[in-house]
């Protein structure tokens, strides 16, 4: 009699788990529950008339050789230069015998990495980079106080018990208090010093002014095998349609490998017997609100740990304390079409329309709400309808589902972004505007505070359940990035076709800094 798995979210890692189950055992069912129409979860891409926006912004890149092969499996590397490239005569690296982007749409495109910082309306390498560029921009005075706050941050180390600190430490004082104080503050609502500094170690791995130092030096004398930083990278993949598109590829796939998708099935309960093992879920259908409950026999969770164990029966008040009390970070964003941007293109990076090259921008100032926006046209040219006469913004917004933010209507919303557009000089004017809209993402970041500090006892007691499984970002309550939710799955689909108990490879992606690097990734991450 052939087992079944159900697997709660069709985002990347509840998909990735699917997919691989599907492909490992064929006598295994699998059935996924998604709670929304669409599929991958804050990797979606959504479609406003023919104008894609993609929820936070992802670059593909990669360590992981298995990661890496996966991708290329779904979405093949493109043959042929696409649109832009052709247009403005820029050379980037092609795949012999691979699709063409200007033909075939399944299809994952190389893209030039241009991110930076907009702080006192002058544009910084993100991160800081120490191109003259940099120094002029800070001047004189501003130049001498960072040198001296940083040597003093090597000399006089903080307990890096907070994120404060750690920050301190890696960049001195001056350069934490202009790039990462009030932006962190903005994203998670929590000053840094409230904050565990783990999130800040998995996120800047390696970085700091000396990182960043020994980075400068590598491209300049062009040195070989050099490991290279994530957040340095300068080229990186993206599917032609958006992130949503890998995903929703992988979803056709595991339908054609037999698998079932149910969407608009929010998962409210998991059941467990009184031997400890899960034995049925129930979901609501959102359209009818009738209720199912459906047995199965391994439990795939990458619904958030808070919702999960509050579904759960028989839960010990403690860890059902721990749970109820991880918080989370919510996000909406305000898709901006408008004929040109006011910002001036002084990189000698050609664009269409010499609009400026950046895929995102981090905005550091004070006076408004804005987080970051992102210029949808960058990130690839068929994300736009119409890439020769328009620019597609996004205006992203970190909040707190049923604060005033979250309860503004659309046009309250947009008259909020495109004031803080015209604040800091995107636009002249809010007449400039031709089209606007407002998508929201319920639990879009793990945050690293409150009970966070105590999740290792939560994490003991879900490990006990032995059929459960918890993967992806929030099924482990753990800011990963693509790559690292789809290893937990990998790692959670071996334990279950070997019948292996122990999870602990399962929690341990993306805890060591070295993760699953080898000397081939480290080549192909190479720079010259």
């Amino acid at each position: 009699m052939s087992k079944k798995a159900l697997v709660i979210g069709a985002g990347p890692a509840g998909l990735t788990a699917a997919y691989e189950l599907l492909k490992q055992d064929k006598d295994i069912e699998v059935i996924v529950f998604e709670e929304t129409e669409q599929f991958g979860g804050i990797s979606k891409t959504v479609n406003y008339k023919g104008n894609r926006m993609d929820m936070g912004g992802h670059r593909f890149f990669s360590k992981i050789p298995e990661v890496n092969a996966w991708w290329d499996n779904m979405l093949p590397m493109q043959g042929h230069p696409t649109y832009d490239d052709i247009v403005l005569h820029r050379d980037m690296p092609v795949h012999e015998g691979g699709p063409d982007p200007e033909k075939e749409d399944r299809v994952m495109l190389t893209r030039h990495r241009v991110s930076r910082i907009l702080f006192d309306d002058k544009f910084y390498d993100y991160p800081i980079s120490l191109k003259p560029e940099t120094f002029k921009n800070f001047g004189l005075l501003t130049t001498l106080k960072v040198g001296f706050s940083y040597l003093r941050s090597v000399f006089r180390k903080l307990p890096e018990d907070n994120l404060e600190n750690l920050y301190i430490n890696s960049f001195g004082r001056k350069l934490y208090s202009m790039f990462f104080e009030y932006y962190t503050e903005n994203l998670w609502g929590r000053h840094p010093s409230e904050i565990d500094a783990s999130w800040g170690k998995q996120r800047t791995k390696g970085l700091s002014i000396f990182g960043i130092i020994k980075d400068y030096l590598g491209r300049v004398f062009k040195v070989k095998n050099r490991k290279v930083n994530t957040s340095l990278i300068e080229e990186f993949k993206y599917p032609k349609l958006g992130p949503g598109q890998l995903w929703d590829v992988t979803a056709d796939e595991v339908v054609k490998l037999g698998g079932k998708i149910i969407k608009n099935a929010k998962v409210t309960k998991v059941h467990k017997s009184e031997d400890g093992i899960l034995t049925s879920l129930t979901y609501v259908d959102s359209k009818d609100g009738s209720e199912h409950v459906v047995e199965g026999d391994y439990f795939i969770s990458s619904m958030p740990l808070r919702d999960l164990v509050g579904g759960m029966n028989d839960v010990p008040a403690e860890e059902a304390r721990i749970a109820e009390g991880l918080p989370y970070r919510d996000y909406m964003t305000l898709g901006v079409l408008v004929p040109k941007l006011k910002l001036k293109n002084l990189t000698d990076i050609k664009t269409i329309q010499n609009i400026v090259p950046d895929c995102w921008v981090y905005v550091q100032d004070r006076k408004v709400k804005l987080g970051r926006f992102q210029i949808y046209n960058n990130w690839s040219p068929y994300m736009i309808k119409d890439l020769e006469h328009t620019v597609w913004v996004g205006l992203e917004y970190f909040v707190s589902e049923g604060d005033k933010y979250w309860n503004m209507t659309e046009e309250e919303f947009a008259k909020l972004g495109i004031d803080e557009m015209v604040k800091i000089g995107l636009i002249d004017n809010a007449d400039e505007v031709l089209d606007y809209h407002m998508e929201k993402v319920k639990k879009a970041y793990p945050a690293y505070f409150d009970t966070y500090n105590e999740i290792d006892k939560l994490v003991a007691y879900l490990n006990t359940i032995d059929n459960l499984y918890c993967v992806g970002r929030n099924g482990q309550h753990r800011y990963n990035n693509i790559d690292h939710s789809m290893v937990t799955s990998f790692e959670a689909v071996k334990c279950i076709v070997t019948g292996d108990k122990n999870k602990d490879k399962i929690w341990s992606v993306n805890t060591e800094q070295e993760y699953h690097e080898t000397e081939e990734v480290k080549e192909e991450a190479e720079v010259d």
